[in-house]
């Protein structure tokens, strides 16, 4: 049972079974003296946690995680990181009547014939339900690359044959399917509810990109980084398909088409997904994998039991009608998962953490997280104007702002950051955010917001 742990110098270890007291995992390989923040991984697992729309599983997990070690005072001590996730909604009542009978199209019959020995309680450890534990560890490894300037995406490209004709990256995270075509994500979501009324379920085609990706990743030639990705995406259960790029359509190419040809400023294509020779490009990295329907269905089934005879079965019980739209977050942390292992595999390997190339990569990734929180700032912002419309406040909030500012100085005194600047800068962004709130006061209708 030593296939439990992923990676070689990010390690991840998950534990736990669908029904039993928790799941959760172990992460090692990790420097002392770096941030956590539960607060990221705690957003991670509610993309992903069941319940979350009517097209998912019905089971009402909140999936908070706890961290048990390896943090203290929201930094990183160096030692194991474990993080716990209780399952509360447990219900194993509609498995009791089928535990002798194997479920068609799932792991039950090649477990019980592997180990002699499985938990039927919705697939044990076989279970979706694991994935918890692989967003909770991608989660971090995603806030590590972000500080090198790589961004992790994916969205659900096909549902029951209907494909997305459009990529509005916006639109994504709004979506009940991840989708990032509204008008064909529409389209899918009615072909998943004939299939629920049908007792049925459908399959689908998630994509995962990650950009910002520097050149030199991967190991080859065993540890490629294509062969780690698809390895690390073919874990993750009802995958029965990986493309790197444009995967199997290069076979239906010649080289003069399939070919990335290079300029001063760098490739005039991605055909290869970002990688060549096992190492990484610099392009984006983009990865598509196939899933197959999910097998619980209450259609009627033929199967056998333990003793080989012959059985009827239906499966009852709160099951996911397409898995695609939760494999989005765990196809993110796999992938994150694997590029960090590469990225901190690399600057072991070439000490180029002094490397003046890496380091403004690293300066890239703090800018990048600078804006994006500019970005969080003037959203609240925008709310907050139009609260204040509704409730016939004024814009201006001196006393407001003279608190943000002390704020402000007192932690950048305890930071031991230049506080003058700071509170310029603070000054402008304060500044910027009230212009914000004037125009959202102007467009939206008060009680509505934009």
């Amino acid at each position: 049972m030593s296939s439990n742990t992923f990676g070689e110098t990010f390690r991840v270890t998950t534990f736990g079974e669908s029904h039993g007291a928790a799941i959760g995992c172990v992460i090692d390989g990790v420097r002392p003296g770096l941030s956590f923040d539960v607060k990221e991984i705690q957003r991670e697992l509610d993309r992903r946690r069941p319940g979350r729309t009517a097209l998912a599983s019905w089971r009402q997990e909140m999936d908070r995680v706890a961290v048990l070690s390896g943090v203290f005072e929201e930094k990183t001590t160096g030692a194991p990181i474990c993080l716990m996730i209780y399952n509360r909604d447990v219900d194993s009542s509609p498995y009791e009547d089928i535990k002798d009978l194997f479920r068609p199209g799932t792991g039950d019959y090649t477990w019980h014939r592997k180990y002699g020995i499985r938990d039927w309680r919705g697939g044990g450890r076989l279970s979706g339900r694991e994935t918890a534990a692989r967003v909770a560890a991608g989660a971090f490894a995603k806030t590590q690359l972000r500080l090198a300037g790589i961004r992790i995406y994916g969205y659900v490209s096909e549902i029951g044959g209907i494909e997305i004709k459009k990529v509005v990256r916006e639109h994504i995270e709004d979506d009940p399917l991840y989708c990032p075509d509204g008008a064909a994500s529409k389209k899918m979501q009615k072909k998943i509810e004939d299939a629920m009324a049908d007792g049925d379920s459908l399959g689908g085609i998630v994509e995962v990109r990650a950009e910002g990706v520097p050149p030199g990743l991967g190991d080859p030639l065993f540890n490629k980084l294509d062969a780690r990705l698809a390895q690390a995406l073919m874990s993750i259960g009802a995958v029965k398909g990986v493309e790197i790029g444009d995967g199997f359509a290069l076979a239906r190419m010649r080289a003069s088409k399939a070919n990335d040809q290079m300029t001063r400023k760098g490739f005039s294509s991605n055909h290869c997904g970002g990688i060549l020779g096992g190492i990484s490009t610099g392009e984006t990295i983009a990865a598509r994998i196939a899933l197959k329907p999910t097998p619980s269905i209450r259609k009627t089934q033929r199967t056998v039991d333990t003793r080989g005879r012959k059985r009827i079965i239906t499966v009852g019980g709160r099951h996911d009608p397409c898995i695609a739209p939760r494999v989005v977050p765990v196809a993110e942390a796999m992938t994150a998962i694997v590029l960090l292992d590469a990225l901190l595999r690399q600057l072991a390997v070439s000490g180029a953490e002094q490397d003046i190339e890496s380091m403004r990569y690293l300066v890239d990734g703090c800018d990048d997280l600078i804006l994006e929180t500019f970005l969080r700032r003037l959203t609240f912002a925008r709310r907050i104007g139009e609260l204040k419309k509704a409730g016939k406040l004024p814009v201006k909030d001196a006393g407001r702002e003279k608190e943000v500012m002390a704020r402000v100085d007192q932690v950048a005194q305890e930071l031991e950051l230049p506080r003058k600047p700071v509170a310029a800068v603070f000054k402008e962004i304060v500044a910027v955010c009230r212009d914000a709130q004037k125009e959202a006061m102007k467009k939206n209708p008060p009680g509505k917001s934009g």
